[in-house]
């Protein structure tokens, strides 16, 4: 899923790679996929897409933005994969969109869970997930303060739990449960910990940890169980992940649990994260 460290990359890869350049063709869906979001009918795409540049990219949130020529906008986010492939590459065989460049390179955008593929020819984007990230301060940003931070408390139901308060209702946009792993086991609170019970000197150890683990995770090219612009997977080496849950805990060696919650895995180490009553 695209959440803060890989939308940070994927749009500076493709300010790198794309911009320039111009779509010629446009292929719609060939594995029609109920959970993709569109803008308006993608069938209608072409019409809006074909002739216009792409100028830049700029990620926030869980969003990417391409911005194209004559002030049109394409807008992915959530669980969105984009893959940019060379003149010559063998055409992936099922995706939801499919963009061809006047180099005859292309760009391919596919959906696993669900996602949006949007395309806007006034730069005006009507969603309130993506208002909500492009108005909200980035964490990674100087002016995130744990002022900032400490309202995420404030404002929420004492009886939130810890993965709740960072993973849900993109309280802090691009920060979803993927992330939130090693955010939580670097801070050492365990995912169900209810917010009520948090000392203040943890809350500072997490508001540093969310601060601390993202701009690593941001620095290494994203997490090493998502994959960028070309197909490579991230430099971050994720300490709690699908990837890494059956080895013991690198901290103290015991065993990593693995449950379901909240519609989604959580990993911890019961001895480093314990739950405080």
């Amino acid at each position: 899923m695209l959440e803060l460290p890989e939308v940070l990359t994927l749009s500076k890869q493709a300010n790198n790679t794309l911009s320039g350049k111009t779509i010629t063709q446009i292929f719609n869906a060939t594995k029609p996929h109920k959970f993709t979001f569109y803008n308006g009918d993608p069938l209608e795409y072409g019409k809006l897409l074909i002739g216009k540049t792409i100028l830049s990219s700029e990620g926030y949130g869980m969003f990417v933005d391409f911005y194209l020529s004559d002030n049109v906008t394409m807008n992915i986010g959530d669980g969105v994969i984009a893959r940019y492939y060379s003149p010559g590459d063998k055409i992936p065989a099922g995706y939801q969109l499919l963009l061809v460049f006047d180099d005859d390179s292309f760009l391919v955008f596919s959906v696993a869970m669900y996602g949006f593929i949007n395309a806007y020819p006034d730069g005006i984007i009507d969603n309130k997930y993506y208002k909500l990230s492009r108005e909200s301060i980035s964490p990674l940003s100087k002016d995130y303060t744990e002022k900032q931070f400490d309202k995420l408390f404030t404002e929420a139901k004492k009886t939130l739990t810890a993965k709740a308060l960072l993973a849900t209702e993109q309280r802090i946009p691009g920060v979803g449960n993927g992330v939130i792993q090693d955010i939580l086991f670097n801070a050492q609170i365990n995912p169900r910990q209810q917010i009520l019970r948090l000392s203040d000197k943890k809350k500072e150890t997490l508001f540093f940890s969310l601060k601390d683990t993202l701009s690593e995770m941001a620095f290494e090219g994203g997490r090493n169980t998502q994959t960028d612009l070309y197909g490579n997977n991230g430099g971050y080496r994720t300490i709690l992940s699908s990837k890494t849950w059956k080895n013991p805990c690198p901290r103290c060696g015991s065993i990593i649990v693995k449950e379901a919650y909240l519609g989604g895995s959580v990993y911890y180490c019961p001895e480093c994260q314990k739950i405080e009553s």
